[in-house]
This record gives structure tokens, C-alpha cells and sequence, in this order.
């Protein structure tokens, strides 16, 4: 009865959401208009800060004299700025009218973390773009009005600084700030988020998750993860069924004492009814599926682009039928883009949200780059993007190339690519992630292989080439499949093509690895204060060439690799 109340109760949320869903592309119309109102309020927030005094930065400077001002920045250009800011000086980045709430943890593509600011208009306009992708992937399948989300949030108060400024997830942040009734349509309570074991917090999330028949919408960042509680549900359906049957728990004993003791009544509520049908649902098909558990499931909402794109045919067979959404492009830094189709990692640049400017991704290593703004791209081109956001980044790298895939009125639809440092390039190849995805996914696909994870990484040699490493149960990658996808990277890198050719570059060879090295590899890039399980990017190119021997150092000396499978 109460998913049937919602829909009076909710009906204020859902109109209020619609407004600015119209709003948002009424400005999509006019993205140079749009762009240049967004950036004067953006710089107009914080131009009272030491950093903005110190480089002229202020409401209503023109974009030649905004770019004089301050060139293309990394994170090192405001570390000084941030560090004073979580000391408890937010002066010296920040205006007085703009309030530091939180940090955002980002360990980017390195260990290191980078605290990002988080101030209240940056968190208005980042739920703003989420309840406009939201209602529109709603309004899209209307019964979903009535249904449920599953979504699994990482904490947004992890610890703090010396200011007593919480440091996490934004996305634990936005959760905890949803309205009762927003509340009652997710499936999993905000308390997993306080569970630090990602194994616990899973498995905790799926209890609640298996309670719940009338989940419609199952969301998360990286869609390896769904895939991976899938399974988990086929190999541990009994003990998740004794345990949602007797309110036990059986990864009891990897839950914090404290976070138990605040906890512990709800993570052990029975629902004896659910289980048994549940055993029923098993002892029929022999184990559980989605098409049992979540019957009302009709959108699955995860990143389709870059390395993430590898895993969408796994994810489509644990999940036949079910529509895939992308939900944009979004990072610790700022969302940028808000998907309005389904099956497509494109979306609309949020122009509301941040200032954006774009370079092309072969001048990204000129002295002086073309820095073009929105309206100026061209479809088909690759753009490395720079964020002005309300937190008090200005003209900043974060470092991801995008592919200008058309535009929605005068605004680009963008797809992510790759980061841009997961390049890779020994003899002058410059091979990319994406093109190492795209090769990957179209050689295994009709050949009925299911492989989660995978690295490409380059090994030096006469000649130098290319390693793919895979676990020794995904035995997909034999010398066909290994010929076939050196034979796409061929077809759709010149560069490549010519070095192998020539000689100059080896073959693409495998080299399998025991099983379970990816999770722990997993473990250890997420066990820094920036790693967060949820949004985990499995890196499938490493660039380095001092990678594979460090790998080998922490992760294959002295392990017992699997029977017939050579630690190489």
C-alpha cells in the first residue's frame, strides 16, 4: 500500500523535478548563453577568496581575460589553497556566501589522494542534475514510479579533518539528504554505507535487497558490480535466505563493533514470508535469478563508457531484458553530463552546473593549446575537459577525454572515453583504453565468453609489446581470440597497425594469473582514503612499462598459482 501513497505524497518531488528537467534543456538551447551566466556565478561565489584575489578572478571578467588570468590547472595548483581550507581557513579558496560541507575523496589515477571541496551550491546543483537524469529515466517507464531503487552508497563521513570537516563520498552525501519520502523508495537503508568491508556492505545490501520484490531501478557506478552481486546471490542464495529467514547475518564478524551496536536491530530484521518464497523460487530453477527476485526490475543504471563498456555483455546476461542507463558523466570533481536516451554512454553537458572549456586531445601537450568552449565543439572529436566548478576549482584538468558524440540544440552530447593518462605508448602507438575496450568486447562477443576483468599492460622486449593478463577461469583468450583482438587494435590505431607491421612492436600475448589476483589488486587501489568500492574503475590499459614488474613483485611472488597455470 505505502509504494501506491507515495505516488500522492511524491507528486510535489516529481513536478518540481520536471520543472527543472525542462529547465535544464530550455538551456541546452543556448549552451553559450547558458555557459557564460553559469561561469559569472560561479566565479562570483568564491571571488572573495585569497586564491581568487590573488589571480583576478571575479563575476563578469570576459573569457580572454579570464583564461590571462589563470592557465590549465591540476589539483597541485589549489593543494596549498585546499590544505589551508582543511586546516579551517576556508577563506583561502572559498567566499564567504559559498559553506564547505564536506571533502570528496579522489585518489584520481594515482594512490595519492586529492580532497576535494564540497560546498553547499556545488551540492544543489549536483542533486539538481541527478533528479533531472532521475525523473526523465522514470518518466521513461512510467511503472518504475511505483518501484524501487537498489543503490549501494559509499560514506560520506569516513573521518575528519583536523577542522572536523567529514571527508567520503558525494554520493553518501546526497543520499543522506533525501526526503522521507525519497527514502521509501530505496531498497537498502543508508546505514550499509557506514559498513567499511566491501564484502560486508554488499552482502548486507543484498539482504535488504532480496527483501524487496518490487526493486524497479538497480543503480550503481561501475556495472562489473551488479554483475558480481549476481553471482553472488547464485553461490550464496542459502545463506541469504537462512539469513533474511532467522535475522542472522553471516558476515557478522566484519562489521565494526560500534557501527553493530548502532545498527545491529536493523541489519538483523527477519522476513520470514520473503525467504520462503525465495527457497521456493531456488529449489525450482536450481538457483536464484533476477527474473525471480526482482520481477518489476526495468532499468539497470550504471557507467556504460570508457573501461566500464567492457563489461556490458556480462551485465546483460545476468540481466536479460532489463534497459541500461547511462547515468552520466560525474567524478568527485562535478557531474558533467546528463544522459536523456537509453543503451548509450552519451549525454548532455549539464551546462547549468560548472563552466566547462575543452581542449583537442593532440594539443593537450602544446605550450599553448586551442581551449575551445562548448558550443565550439565538432561532432566526432576527441576533447580533453577542464571544469570551473562552484567549489572553487578554476579551469581545472580533470583529466578525462570525451568524444563529442552531436549536440541537443546548441549543446554537446558527450561520451567519456578513458582517463586521459591510460594511454599507452612504447614506439609512438599512443594506444587508448577505449580502443583496448572496444577491441576486447568485439572479440569475445558471440563467442559466448564471460570475462569480467582484464589489463593490458606494455612489456619491454626485442621487439616490445603488449601483455593481456586475465585470471586462469577466463580461459576466453587463447591464441584466436588473442589474434583477433591484436587485429582490431590494428584496424583502428594506424599507429599501431604500422609499428606492428614494421617489426617495431610484438604481438599481442597473454599471460594468465591464478585466480582471485584481481581482487586483491582491487583491494589494495581501494584501500587508500580516496578508493571507493562503488565507483571502482577496473583499469584495463596500464600505460607504464613499470607496471608488469611491479605487479609481479606484490602480486605473483611467491603465491600458489591454480594447477597448470604458469606464474610467469
Amino acid at each position: 500500500m505505502l509504494r501506491y501513497l507515495r505516488i500522492p505524497l511524491g507528486a510535489p518531488l516529481r513536478a518540481k523535478a520536471r520543472r527543472q528537467a525542462r529547465e535544464a534543456l530550455a538551456a541546452a538551447a543556448d549552451c553559450r548563453g547558458a555557459q557564460r551566466r553559469t561561469r559569472d556565478r560561479v566565479l562570483g561565489l568564491n571571488q572573495e577568496s585569497r586564491f581568487a584575489k590573488a589571480r583576478g578572478l571575479r563575476r563578469g571578467m570576459s573569457t580572454v581575460d579570464f583564461r590571462a588570468a589563470i592557465g590549465v590547472s591540476p589539483y597541485e595548483v589549489f593543494a596549498d589553497a585546499i590544505d589551508a581550507v582543511k586546516a579551517g581557513d576556508p577563506d583561502a579558496l572559498l567566499g564567504r556566501g559559498n559553506p564547505l560541507v564536506m571533502f570528496a575523496l579522489s585518489s584520481g589515477t594515482t594512490n595519492v589522494s586529492k580532497f576535494v571541496p564540497i560546498t553547499r551550491p556545488f551540492v544543489q546543483d549536483y542533486r539538481r542534475g541527478w533528479q533531472v537524469w532521475g525523473i526523465q529515466t522514470l518518466d521513461a517507464r512510467p511503472a518504475s514510479h511505483v518501484g524501487h531503487f537498489f543503490q549501494i552508497a559509499s560514506n560520506y563521513d569516513r573521518f575528519r579533518t583536523e577542522a572536523g570537516v567529514p571527508c567520503g563520498n558525494i554520493s553518501g552525501l546526497v543520499q543522506s539528504m533525501q526526503s522521507p519520502v525519497v527514502r521509501t523508495m530505496y531498497s537498502v537503508p543508508n546505514a550499509c554505507m557506514r559498513i567499511a568491508d566491501g564484502e560486508a556492505k554488499y552482502y548486507t545490501a543484498l539482504k535488504f535487497g532480496l527483501a524487496d520484490a518490487n526493486v524497479a531501478t538497480a543503480m550503481t557506478a561501475n556495472p562489473s558490480t551488479l554483475v558480481l552481486l549476481a553471482e553472488t546471490v547464485g553461490r550464496r542464495s542459502e545463506e541469504l535466505i537462512r539469513d533474511l529467514h532467522d535475522g542472522t547475518l553471516a558476515v557478522r564478524d566484519k562489521i565494526a563493533g560500534d557501527v553493530w551496536a548502532k545498527y545491529g536491530r536493523l541489519f538483523s530484521r527477519r522476513r520470514r514470508g520473503r525467504a520462503r518464497r525465495l527457497a521456493a523460487m531456488a529449489e525450482r530453477r536450481g538457483f536464484l535469478s533476477p527474473e525471480d527476485f526482482w520481477p518489476r526490475l526495468q532499468t539497470l543504471a550504471v557507467w556504460t563508457g570508457g573501461s566500464c563498456a567492457a563489461y556490458l555483455d556480462p551485465l546483460r546476461r545476468a540481466f536479460p531484458g532489463v534497459t541500461v542507463r547511462d547515468h552520466g558523466l560525474s567524478a568527485s570533481e562535478g557531474r558533467m553530463t546528463i544522459p536523456i536516451d537509453d543503451e548509450t554512454p552519451s549525454g548532455v553537458l549539464d551546462v547549468l552546473s560548472h563552466y566547462f572549456e575543452f581542449i583537442p586531445v593532440e594539443e593537450i601537450d602544446s605550450v599553448d593549446p586551442t581551449v575551445l568552449e562548448a558550443h565550439e565543439l565538432v561532432e566526432g572529436r576527441e576533447y580533453f575537459i577542464l571544469l570551473t566548478t562552484p567549489s572553487g576549482l578554476t579551469r581545472y584538468d580533470i583529466h578525462d577525454v570525451v568524444l563529442c558524440t552531436g549536440f541537443h540544440g546548441t549543446t554537446p552530447l558527450l561520451a567519456f572515453r578513458h582517463k586521459g593518462a591510460y594511454i599507452a605508448s612504447v614506439t609512438g602507438e599512443k594506444l587508448t583504453e577505449s580502443q583496448v575496450v572496444a577491441a576486447v568486447a568485439e572479440a569475445l562477443r558471440g563467442r559466448d565468453h564471460r570475462v569480467l576483468n582484464f589489463t593490458v599492460c606494455p612489456e619491454w622486449g626485442d621487439p616490445p609489446g603488449y601483455r593481456l593478463l586475465h585470471e586462469e577461469r577466463d580461459a576466453a583468450f587463447d591464441p584466436a581470440v588473442l589474434a583477433d583482438i591484436d587485429a582490431r587494435l590494428v584496424a583502428e590505431n594506424e599507429e599501431y597497425a604500422e609499428k606492428r607491421q614494421s617489426g617495431r612492436l610484438a604481438a599481442l600475448s597473454a599471460l594468465p594469473i591464478p585466480d582471485g589476483t584481481w581482487r586483491a589488486f582491487m583491494a589494495k587501489r581501494q584501500s587508500g582514503p580516496g578508493g571507493s568500492a562503488e565507483q571502482y574503475k577496473h583499469p584495463c590499459l596500464m600505460p607504464s612499462l613499470e607496471f608488469l614488474p611491479e605487479f609481479r613483485r606484490e602480486f605473483l611472488t611467491d603465491r600458489v598459482a591454480t594447477p597448470g597455470v604458469p606464474v610467469q
